[in-house]
């Protein structure tokens, strides 16, 4: 089944949907372990913090090999003649180059690592040789994720999207591995290998089909310099892009570090929760879409590369915008289901589940972004997207940092913001203002793109306000069915249980699914129609498990 073909975006998109779901799952399971073991406390912080700077050097470095640059210019190459070596050298070229430079800097980073942590992340002085060593280990991350993204343009091209929506999955399962084996017997850092050997899993399962297709690629001494010249001339716009979602949430968190401790810990739990919907509804869109908008764009057959843009924006607002509704009306409890056991105490599923919606405002525009993004590289542009995300990522930086010194210097919009999200009274609820900075900037950073990509490309955007109005709509009576239902399953139900809670949950999820999916029905919208003959036909294309790849 992994080697299977799938074409259509929308079935694409549902296949990485259901693995994304998948995995996610996992990584909530994680994070309960987690979360059981240590609660919202210093471990985590030193934990998520160690992080921060591999993942940076992930998406600046080993994001210039990434599907989302290479795929063009291989596919650039594969309509060329003698096509398959072409391509393929391009890619062992990359690859080589990769491998050389990134060891080197990883290597300079971990030398210089007791004096990077102390000034990065200053609230973390008294666990500075802790920190410093799991950041070291963590540094092999990057190096295996890299070459996995290389792997997955490979895998996308050959349109194994099972193939490269299960590499996510196993890299949740050997994180698993180090809190269950590794830790108790190795400490924190046992749960930094954990995050090794995910990585290492998340490489291999598509080693197979890379070594097998005609685009197989290694190591090469043969380097033409034009080539990566013009692959660096656009992929190092796109890396920093792309780089700078880590740098914001970089600075959040050593923000974070300097609040009261567990803060790290609260929100990146909050951030993981809503990366859950994000993960199955944007990130499935996107990655579904890149190949086929890069094929029509390279084609010029704009206005099927308009349409699709238009359809793969209206499904994510179709699904994302009520689950915003959801999310926060059902935050309690499932922050609690997810999280609530052992030392993660009823303090921290409060401040967790405020952050959790305050992020959630956002949802729909992280979900759109990350789409709009990659219609801007699909065209060759890097320069658009480029200063939109330097604007957005230095509006959430700023407005941040001026939310936290008004919380400061005027207690009264502290109170206001506590009562509202009913954590007043609660310590730590200074890191609220991290959720709103950042949701701010998201939605401003999102509108700009949408602008720009109208002027850009020669779209049409107005019919996206009927659908979101209905969408909005669905958000608003599937949350009011979700609340009314959770006070009406209160009664009979032990709160106090771990069971109780999901089941009331459960059952107002359920009920809110069923209002936001009856106000779309009466509504009339086209998106449920096209679901249901995406679901009415084929998902799989072919049964071949390739030795040569249909790519050429």
């Amino acid at each position: 089944m992994m080697y299977r073909e799938v074409r259509g975006l929308h079935q694409a998109a549902y296949v990485l949907a259901f693995f994304a779901f998948g995995s996610q799952l996992l990584a909530l399971v994680r994070d309960r372990m987690l979360a059981h073991q240590f609660g919202a406390g210093g471990e985590l912080d030193i934990y998520y913090s160690a992080f921060r700077i591999p993942d940076l050097l992930y998406v600046l470095f080993a994001s210039t090999l990434s599907v989302y640059v290479l795929i063009p210019f291989v596919s650039s190459r594969l309509q060329q003649k003698e096509s398959g070596e072409t391509a393929r050298h391009l890619l062992s070229q990359v690859f080589s180059i990769f491998l050389v430079f990134y060891i080197l800097l990883a290597l300079l980073v971990a030398l210089c690592a007791p004096y990077i942590v102390p000034v990065v992340f200053p609230g973390l002085a008294e666990h500075l040789d802790q920190t410093v060593l799991l950041l070291r280990v963590l540094l092999l991350q990057p190096l295996l994720l890299g070459i996995s993204s290389l792997f997955g343009v490979v895998t996308q091209l050959g349109h194994r999207f099972v193939l490269y929506a299960v590499s996510p999955l196993l890299y949740n399962l050997g994180i698993i591995i180090g809190i269950v084996f590794l830790y108790p017997a190795m400490g924190l850092l046992g749960l930094a290998w954990g995050v090794v050997l995910g990585a290492l899993c998340h490489m291999l399962v598509q080693f197979p089909l890379v070594r097998n297709s005609a685009l197989s690629f290694g190591p090469t001494t043969r380097v033409v310099w034009a080539d990566i010249r013009e692959v660096l001339k656009v992929s190092i716009p796109r890396a920093i892009t792309l780089a700078m979602h880590q740098v914001v949430l970089l600075v959040l968190v050593a923000i974070a570090g300097m609040m009261t401790v567990g803060s790290v810990a609260v929100f990146q739990f909050a951030y993981n929760l809503q990366s859950v919907p994000l993960a199955i509804i944007g990130a499935s869109y996107s990655i579904a879409a890149f190949p086929l908008l890069s094929s029509l764009y390279a084609q010029k057959k704009m206005d099927a590369f308009a349409v699709h843009i238009n359809t793969a924006l209206r499904h994510i607002i179709f699904w994302s915008v009520p689950a915003v509704g959801l999310i926060i009306v059902l935050r309690a409890q499932m922050v609690r289901v997810v999280l609530g056991s052992g030392a993660f105490d009823w303090g921290d599923t409060k401040l967790t589940a405020a952050v959790l919606a305050l992020l959630s405002l956002s949802l729909f525009a992280q979900a759109v972004n990350l789409l709009l993004v990659r219609v801007f590289y699909s065209g060759g542009y890097t320069k658009v997207p480029f200063l939109v995300t330097l604007f957005g990522s230095t509006l959430a930086v700023v407005s941040t940092v001026g939310l936290y010194s008004m919380s400061a210097v005027q207690p009264s919009f502290m109170y206001s913001l506590e009562v509202l999200m009913r954590v007043d009274g609660v310590p730590g609820s200074e890191v609220l203002v991290i959720a709103v900075g950042y949701s701010f900037a998201i939605l401003t950073q999102v509108l700009i793109l949408l602008v720009c990509a109208a002027r850009v490309f020669s779209l049409r955007f107005s019919g996206l306000l009927v659908h979101t109005g209905k969408a909005v709509c669905a958000a608003v009576v599937g949350g009011a069915s979700a609340y009314v239902a959770l006070n009406f399953f209160i009664f009979g139900i032990d709160e106090t249980s771990a069971l109780g809670i999901f089941l009331q949950g459960f059952l107002g999820g359920v009920m809110g699914i069923m209002g936001a999916a009856s106000t779309y029905y009466v509504l009339r919208t086209p998106e449920m129609t096209e679901i249901y003959k995406s679901f009415k036909g084929r998902v799989f294309k072919t049964d071949v498990v390739t030795v040569q790849d249909e790519i050429l």
